[in-house]
């Protein structure tokens, strides 16, 4: 192999830990900020949202999620009003959460409210 070829390979190789450390260094900073978020705020994260499942989901339903942390229970309005994000997307990522099993949703009236099942129950279930 010549000295151009292992040169290359190096610099891909490095590039390469370069960018697993970078994704790496993100999902620390994700972790710091929210265990900053709930100690300030006095949140408690149920079991079903612990930090693992949290950093394994997008960054806009983590928002979204740790939202309804803050709430325990919230219509989309309400979440809305606290990510600074459009009515009808936060119900989406609300909808969404609902059926990846981490929020439950329950309709009174006109209006549905999510929240989080602290105690894990069934990860499919969903009132109407």
């Amino acid at each position: 192999m010549t000295v151009r070829k292992l040169e290359g390979t190096h610099t891909r190789l490095l590039q390469k830990i370069k960018e697993s450390l970078d994704r790496l260094n993100d999902k620390m900073e994700v972790i710091i900020e929210l265990q900053k978020h709930s100690s300030e705020a006095n949140v408690e994260i149920p079991d079903v949202l612990d930090v693992m499942t949290l950093l394994s989901l997008p960054d806009h339903l983590r928002k979204t999620a740790i939202t309804i942390c803050k709430f325990e229970q919230a219509t989309a309005e309400e979440v809305a009003e606290q990510t600074k994000r459009a009515r009808a997307v936060e119900s989406s990522y609300l909808n969404q959460l609902v059926m990846m099993g981490y929020l439950k949703k329950e309709r009174r009236g006109r209006k549905a409210y999510f929240f989080v099942d602290k105690d894990g129950g069934n990860k499919t279930w969903q009132k109407s």
